[in-house]
């Protein structure tokens, strides 16, 4: 029997009815023993997230104020769903619980895991469960790492037989505090237990039949992926294919265990397996994502080539305003520096003004509103001619190309256009490589 570790997300775990669909799927095979849960999240547009909704919680607590008439709209979210599925649990006091506990230990992270951990109780009490705190078990370094004692800790705790409950989100520090990962991070509790029990499969359930190989709010009905790599997923979610929170797949990479991303409410249907490698097809283009809103620095010095640790210095100057860059395209007398807007903030100026202190450069010139995509698959790697395709179409489509950068594992290649130009750009991609 193969065993499965399954992380069910929020939208899974909406409602009353999501929870049915949730136990029909565990329940469906035997392997799925061990079983990841997130907080529940909106029921319509209109809605709000558990999570959220915990977060205005610590806000109030933050400023002095009463958190209980944002408290009770959890209460009332979660006792529906106890009732509604007559679960035999203490609900009210597990509830209240909670608040005194939120009350005493009033840190973000700590209010924001909460939602995840009474998901836990109330799955755990009405499946007959065992429950799993990640407190107890999932241990993080400072710097956010896994510590690898996580992996025989949380195999210690879910080894014995039958149904396992653990909550997503949240581990434990090296100073014994509750820290949570990122949002989205239930698919990385997800990883860590799948690595832990040695499974054969991780399956991530959510509201999606797995990957698209393009935005369909951007191109009508593209095809669906069946297969990919870990490879292409790092390069798809980083450009913006949000399905998998992206450092979900370190874990299970390195015990080459596959993820499979299912549909909670089409669970028969058709859904993305994630390998570690697979067979080279005619398809040469796996998915093309990206992302609007980058700022392009463009540094020009004669002879900065023979310059030892130009581009050092430039890059700590990014690094001295917490500004993490995302490419770096340069030729013999310039350097190129590619952030995103929204963590570039309000220091550009700032930036410009270091850096021409720094390195007394001949020009430095910056340009906003620039859109990235990466057109991503192994297959281009054995293309002759790939490169000169991808120009040539996106010139009979009338985009102007202002960045071409690819990745030494020429899985990827990656060209900045202007923001206005993004949406047909993906369109021109599409057409020229995903219809084959």
């Amino acid at each position: 029997m193969k065993v499965k570790v399954c992380k069910f997300g929020g939208t899974s775990l909406a409602d009353a009815n999501q929870f049915r669909k949730v136990r029909a799927i565990i329940e469906a095979e035997p392997g799925r023993r061990v079983i990841v849960v997130s907080a529940p999240g909106k029921r319509h547009k209109q809605d709000q997230k558990i999570t959220d909704l915990l977060l205005v919680c610590y806000d109030l607590l933050n400023q002095g104020l009463d958190m209980e008439p944002v408290y009770k709209k959890i209460r009332e979210r979660f006792t529906t769903i106890v009732t509604e599925l007559k679960v035999p649990l203490d609900t009210a006091g597990l509830l209240d619980e909670t608040a005194g506990a939120m009350l005493a230990n009033p840190t973000r992270d700590f209010i924001a895991s909460r939602g995840e951990y009474i998901t836990g109780k109330i799955i755990a009490a009405w499946l007959g469960a065992g429950f799993t705190d990640p407190a107890d078990s999932i241990l993080i370094h400072d710097d956010h790492r896994i510590n690898p004692a996580t992996y025989a800790q949380l195999h210690l705790a879910i080894e014995k037989p039958g149904l396992h409950i653990v909550p997503g989100y949240y581990a434990r520090n090296e100073r014994g505090r509750i820290v949570t990962f990122s949002r989205g991070g239930s698919d990385i509790t997800g990883s860590i237990a799948a690595r832990a029990v040695h499974a054969d499969v991780y399956e991530n359930w959510t509201d999606v039949s797995g990957f698209l190989m393009a935005d369909p709010r951007i191109v009508k009905d593209p095809r669906h992926i069946d297969e990919l790599t870990y490879k292409e997923l790092r390069e798809l979610c980083y450009m913006g294919a949000i399905v998998l929170h992206d450092e979900a797949i370190f874990p299970v990479r390195d015990a080459g265990i596959p993820i499979e991303i299912r549909n909670t409410n089409a669970p028969d249907g058709a859904f993305t397996r994630i390998v570690q490698s697979r067979e080279p097809t005619r398809q040469i283009v796996t998915g093309i994502a990206g992302r609007k809103d980058f700022a392009l620095f463009q540094i020009e010095k004669n002879l900065m080539n023979k310059m030892v640790g130009f581009g050092r210095r430039v890059l700590q100057v990014f690094e001295n305003y917490n500004v993490s860059y995302d490419h770096t395209p340069t030729g013999i007398d310039n350097m190129s520096v590619i952030v995103r807007e929204d963590a570039l903030g309000d220091n550009e100026e700032l930036i410009v003004d270091e850096i021409r202190k720094v390195i007394e450069p001949d020009s430095i010139e910056v340009e906003r509103d620039i859109a990235m995509i990466a057109t991503v698959g192994q297959g281009m790697s054995h293309c002759i001619g790939f490169a000169s395709r991808l120009c040539a179409a996106l010139a009979r489509g009338k985009v102007n190309l202002r960045i071409i950068d690819q990745g030494a594992s020429e899985t990827n290649m990656i060209v900045g256009v202007e923001n206005k130009d993004y949406e047909k750009a993906i369109r021109t991609l599409y057409a020229e490589f995903c219809n084959e």
